[in-house]
Parts: structure tokens; sequence; C-alpha cells
């Protein structure tokens, strides 16, 4: 089993290149997608935690139904955002990538280089051709 984890919308470019570059480092990670199978209320408030960001700021505002909802309204809480996005978790942020060397939202997709353990195994370009390792195996 592998200790790393993502909770991936397959559907959203950033969250399949984030894939893509875990699996380049030879990890086949734990895939959580997460519109099917949310996080529960308390891994999300676990998440949160050790991203060290703020509630707000894992908001999703395109695609979703943020603006409906209102959610830029400051009077909403954060234990209240949190019941939407567990409610509702189109409004989570993706993708989000679990590993040994930290929690970390990935995007842009190049973040999750900053907490996988393992190198990146060859060179890798995004999906719009943008090179985020050359063939010498080194961050662009």
């Amino acid at each position: 089993m592998t200790d790393i984890t993502i909770y991936h919308n397959p559907a959203c470019g950033t969250s399949r290149n984030t894939l893509a570059m875990i699996r380049n480092s030879g990890v086949e990670p734990n895939v959580i997608l997460y519109l099917e199978t949310p996080p529960t209320r308390d891994q999300l408030v676990d998440l949160i935690k050790a991203m060290g960001m703020s509630v707000r700021d894992l908001l999703r505002k395109k695609g979703t139904p943020y603006d409906e909802l209102g959610l830029d309204n400051p009077a909403w809480t954060d234990e209240e955002l949190i019941d939407f996005m567990w409610m509702k978790p189109i409004l989570m942020n993706r993708p989000i990538v679990v590993t040994p060397l930290g929690t970390k939202l990935c995007r842009p997709s190049e973040l999750v280089l900053d907490i996988l353990p393992g190198a990146q195994k060859a060179p890798f370009a995004k999906e719009d051709g943008e090179i985020v390792i050359n063939a010498e195996g080194k961050r662009v």
C-alpha cells in the first residue's frame, strides 16, 4: 500500500497533471475520487490543518455553487464553510496530496514536487506542453 494519497478529480487538468507527476516518481498513489467518495467532515478538517491554510483558501469558486450560496459573505464561519464543502465536495479545491513529507493543495500541479519523497524518473511535461522536469531530471 502506498503512503501517498491524492484527492483527485479526473475532469481537472491540474489534478491529472499532479497525478501524472506522482506516477512519474515511480509511485502508484491511493487515488480518492473525492466527488464520489468525499472525505468525512473530520478528515476535511484534518486536511485543512495539515495544509496550514485557511478554510476560505480551500474553497473553489469556478464551476461550483459558490456564488449561488453567497460563500463570499464574511458572515460565514469556518465551521459553516467546512459544512458546505463536506455536503458539496465540488466546493473543495483540488488536487490535495498527502505524503510523508506533507499535505498540500497542488495548484499549480508542480507544487506536488515539494512533497514527493522520490525523484522524478523521467522528463515530464504538463498536458499543455509546459515542461516541468527536463531531460536531466531537474525541475524547470
